[in-house]
């Protein structure tokens, strides 16, 4: 295996862990932290593209630009997650489906 190889097979693994997350996981924080574990993977990715074609300045661009983008969404559902903690006392998606009122 070239080192390539390596590298997008982790990429590909941080995206199944993800998204594994997100389709287990009930806990709106551990929700927001599973959508960061999948950027990760999709920044490993950039980078790993970015190096195979040569221009592994555009792959480290866009992973620059994939982390500023990660972190305010990362930011804006924290907080949302606490608003929601504060009115309604939990953070289980199932229970703030059924919340009425």
């Amino acid at each position: 295996m070239t080192p390539l190889h390596v590298i997008l097979a982790g990429a590909f693994l941080l995206l199944g862990v993800g998204l594994y997350g997100l389709l287990v996981i009930r806990h709106m924080i551990k929700i927001v932290i599973a959508i960061q574990i999948m950027v990760k993977g999709a920044m490993l990715a950039f980078v790993a593209a970015g190096g195979l074609n040569g221009q592994l300045n555009l792959g480290q661009s866009l992973a620059l630009t994939v982390i500023t983008a990660d972190t305010i969404v990362a930011i804006i559902g924290l907080a949302l997650a606490i608003r929601i903690q504060q009115r309604s006392g939990t953070l289980d998606v199932d229970e703030i489906m059924n919340l009425e009122g």
